[in-house]
């Protein structure tokens, strides 16, 4: 279905909607679209529709982009929200820095991806493979890695505990680490720098992605 008819679809939702609700639509090939009472659009850097660029945030690294569905980035031990809970639209083929967070931080992947983890136990990094549907929980101050093995934008759900991204501990890397002092986090997260890469989306996984994009047309055209 075509982000166009996606739209349509959308903004015959809209109408229903009580004012201040939300309904978003995250589509197999990583875009994504937004309704409420004012109407629909889509969502995403350089989207055609609506005010996109007020919408995202900067996401760790340029060309990596997060809307905060929970919290904002201001949140903060001194400024709570308890958790905050957003969106992420992660650039194909593509890695964030590696960083460790100052709370605890799940994702949620909707696509394909990899997270590299510090083992601090066995001192090793381990790459773990992400498809869609995968939730990852990784313990606050881990070091770690994302990274998007897909060619097209991929979307992710990501709640951080205590943390917004404007917060000086919400993604320290290895370079903030060595500023600090803080020499075995530092050497922990140059491993993940080493150890970092972008796999291969598989024969599988792309057929999969294939019969998700046909579902996904096919739930559309049947409202």
């Amino acid at each position: 279905m075509s982000v166009r008819s996606g739209l349509r679809e959308l903004e015959r939702l809209a109408g229903r909607l009580p004012a201040g609700a939300e309904l978003y639509r995250l589509r197999p090939d990583g875009r994504v679209l937004l309704a409420d009472r004012d109407g629909a659009r889509e969502l995403g850097p350089g989207a055609a529709h609506g005010p996109a660029g007020e919408e995202l945030l900067r996401f760790i690294d340029e060309g990596q982009f997060a809307h905060y569905l929970v919290g904002d980035a201001k949140t903060s031990p001194e400024r709570p929200s308890n958790a905050t809970y957003k969106l992420g639209i992660v650039a194909p083929r593509s890695a964030f820095t590696p960083h460790a967070h100052g709370g605890e931080h799940l994702v949620l992947s909707l696509g394909h991806a990899a997270c590299g983890l510090y083992d601090a136990e066995r001192r090793r990094v381990v790459d773990v493979p992400l498809t869609p549907g995968l939730l990852i929980r990784i313990p606050e101050l881990m070091p770690h890695s994302f990274a998007n093995r897909g060619r097209e934008p991929l979307n992710i759900l990501a709640a951080n505990t205590g943390y917004g991204i404007d917060h000086e501990d919400y993604a320290i890397t290895a370079a903030e680490a060595e500023r600090r002092s803080e020499d075995e986090l530092a050497q922990a997260l140059r491993a993940v720098e080493r150890g970092q890469r972008i796999g291969p989306v598989g024969r599988r996984e792309r057929l999969a992605a294939g019969l998700r994009r046909l579902a996904a047309a096919l739930e559309d055209g049947s409202r």
